[in-house]
């Protein structure tokens, strides 16, 4: 009898939703000005809190005429500010509402409100924009459709500290990348926010400060101009460093020590840490330099922030702290072996780190669905946190590395990270494996211990372009010689793979492919056409130094190869190539053409005389003697030598 009735007594409650919700609708569009303005009041009253009443009213029209009264110049500005608080609150609710409000064009007619002479009708206008803009599915470039619209907002800023607090928040929400780094800094965004870092509002301080977080963040251009900007006769660092002190808000010593550690970072692929022997502090063949605006040795740096951010890993820090302190650490000392090894010996940070895979303790023991949901989605997020700063640690120096797989079940915990559920967690896996693996001791003994290559070469088969960049230099290692997983690398297929990664639209993807095919002879002998056709693509793109120069050095690895020699000295178009780039302005680019005429000529070797023969015709010879007299060291030393060639 209960199930008989349960149904009609559902559709009675849902009746009397809808009816009140109705009711809340139709007074919007009584004739009466002051009914009108009391009906949204009530309205306003009655969704806060309540998502279903937000849904309901929604979807029976209610946006659309709040939009509607919100642009009317008849009505009073009474009446638009509380539209515009309604129109806020129904975008608190779920994604879907934001969805709602986009699609009835909330965003121009808030930004219309924004011109008005009143403040309060600003404020709640600025507040509702607030509120849609960090909502994950509004397009941050809504904000920059119209560059007026930044200068409007910036000339806001000093109105009130609302103003502040939002159109802060705002620009920290919507500063995706360098153009819109590059916008908000050319409207005078580090000098119109620089004096709200010592606002007594604490909102606004923070909000500003979250906003030099993501202006700095890799870019040269804020980075410089912030160390030279003042508030009240102290530098922007100082500031920054003082809100790093232990009694302020671990929210504020978090945000202000990212300020410190985004300094600019000039990146090369991934792809071109991936040869082991490479010393990443002064090789030639790998260029990375971090310009940052504070030195890495800075007291502020090494004595403040690397410290705090240790301390935000720690088991009494939140989880979000947790893996924002590990993630911004990590950022931090990436290309810095110095910054490195202190944060290694810094409050037992490795085995600390370890503690992070142990989250949560027991799944079954959580009875509580939202908080399942709550701490698996942290469990995932403080694995990538960990193995994104063991990556870090462990970049350059052999004895970091031993620690960290020396760690409690460390490999086994790589391992599983490489076949996770979620693709963050698998890139830092792999990240971090990538990392490990330019250890020639850990590729003899763990890595082989745990057939690490298996799941490796199962990352390979099928994964987005990010993970397979990393996996594949990270392959490369573990096909040098000296490495007991190349044979059976080899065994399952891998020479197929890396052949089709040579051929992949991914610049990073094609370097990797050619770097990890170095058995020369046999590898182009069957694969040597596809192989050389990638190099000369790259070779004749539009590409960085750094690409081309690795470029070069593979090139001159195939001139290495005994029958492999004949590829490049049969191709006159690569030979022509080599011939521009000794001749190039960039020294990098010249020695490592260099390499390639060095190893075409060597005459200890086999048909030397016929390949010297045909690259003097070409005037290689008449480069080398301009070369022996350059003011570079490395380029006179090389073309001295390579001449030497010519007359043994």
């Amino acid at each position: 009898m209960a199930c008989v009735l349960e149904a009609p007594l559902r559709m009675s409650v849902l009746s009397e939703v809808t009816a009140s919700s109705r009711h809340y609708v139709d007074r919007l569009f009584d004739l009466d000005p002051q009914k009108v303005l009391q009906g949204v009041i009530d309205m306003k009253n009655a969704v806060i809190g309540n998502n279903k009443q937000k849904a309901n009213l929604i979807v029976l029209g209610a946006v659309p005429r709040l939009l509607y009264l919100l642009q009317q110049e008849t009505s009073s500005t009474e009446l638009r500010t509380e539209c515009a608080v309604v129109l806020g609150s129904l975008a608190m609710g779920t994604e879907n509402n934001v969805k709602s409000l986009l699609d009835c064009h909330i965003i121009p007619a808030l930004l219309q409100g924004l011109l008005s002479p009143d403040l309060k009708f600003i404020e709640a206008c600025l507040r509702c924009l607030r509120t849609i803009f960090i909502s994950p599915v509004t397009p941050e470039d809504l904000l920059y459709t119209d560059t007026s619209v930044i200068s409007h907002l910036m000339a806001l800023l000093s109105r009130s500290r609302y103003t502040q607090e939002y159109i802060c928040q705002i620009f920290s929400h919507c500063c995706k990348g360098p153009d819109h780094q590059t916008i908000l800094f050319n409207h005078g965004a580090v000098q119109n926010i620089a004096h709200l870092l010592v606002s007594t509002s604490y909102k606004v301080r923070m909000q500003a400060l979250k906003c030099f977080s993501v202006l700095a963040f890799e870019n040269p251009q804020v980075s410089m101009t912030l160390v030279n900007v003042s508030v009240d006769g102290e530098l922007l660092p100082q500031i920054f460093v003082k809100m790093l002190q232990r009694d302020k808000p671990i929210e504020m010593q978090l945000t202000s020590a990212k300020c410190l550690a985004y300094r600019t970072t000039l990146r090369v692929s991934l792809a071109f840490l991936s040869i082991i022997e490479v010393d990443l502090e002064d090789s030639s063949l790998t260029s990375m330099c971090r310009a940052g605006a504070i030195r890495t040795d800075d007291p502020c740096i090494v004595l403040k922030t690397l410290p705090c951010l240790v301390r935000m890993c720690s088991k009494d820090r939140l989880l979000e702290e947790r893996v924002e302190g590990a993630e911004t650490l990590a950022y931090l000392i990436e290309t810095d072996v110095e910054l490195q090894r202190m944060a290694s010996i810094t409050d037992h940070l490795i085995v600390m780190l370890a503690d992070y895979f142990k989250y949560p303790s027991s799944v079954s023991a959580i009875t509580d669905i939202k908080r399942l949901d709550h701490d698996l989605k942290h469990a995932h997020e403080l694995r990538q946190a960990a193995f994104k700063l063991y990556a870090s640690l462990g970049a350059n120096d052999e004895d970091i590395r031993k620690k960290i797989i020396e760690t409690e079940n460390m490999m086994d915990r790589i391992v599983n990270g490489l076949s996770e559920s979620s693709i963050k967690v698998r890139l830092a896996a792999v990240r971090c494996l990538h990392s490990l693996s330019r250890s020639v001791q850990q590729l003899r003994t763990s890595f082989q211990d745990h057939a690490v290559w298996k799941p490796l070469m199962k990352v390979l088969q099928n994964a987005p372009n990010e993970i397979l960049v990393v996996a594949s230099s990270t392959l490369c290692n573990l096909l040098l010689e000296f490495s007991p997983s190349k044979e059976p690398i080899l065994e399952s297929g891998a020479i197929e793979l890396l052949c089709s990664l040579t051929q992949s639209e991914n610049l990073a993807l094609r370097v990797n492919g050619i770097w990890a095919l170095m058995h020369i002879d046999h590898i182009m002998s069957t694969h040597g056409k596809q192989i050389m056709q990638a190099v000369t693509l790259i070779l004749e793109g539009e590409h960085n130094i750094e690409v081309k120069e690795q470029t070069l050095c593979i090139l001159a690895n195939i001139a290495d190869g005994t029958t492999a020699k004949e590829l490049i000295m049969t191709n006159d178009d690569i030979l022509q190539k080599i011939k521009y780039y000794m001749s190039h302005s960039n020294a990098k680019l010249q020695l490592a053409a260099m390499f390639c005429i060095s190893n075409l000529i060597w005459n200890e070797e086999e048909g030397s005389q016929e390949r010297q023969d045909k690259l003097r015709d070409m005037g290689i010879v008449d480069i080398l003697h301009k070369l022996s007299q350059s003011s570079d060291p490395n380029l006179c030393d090389k073309a001295k030598t390579a001449l030497q060639q010519y007359l043994a």
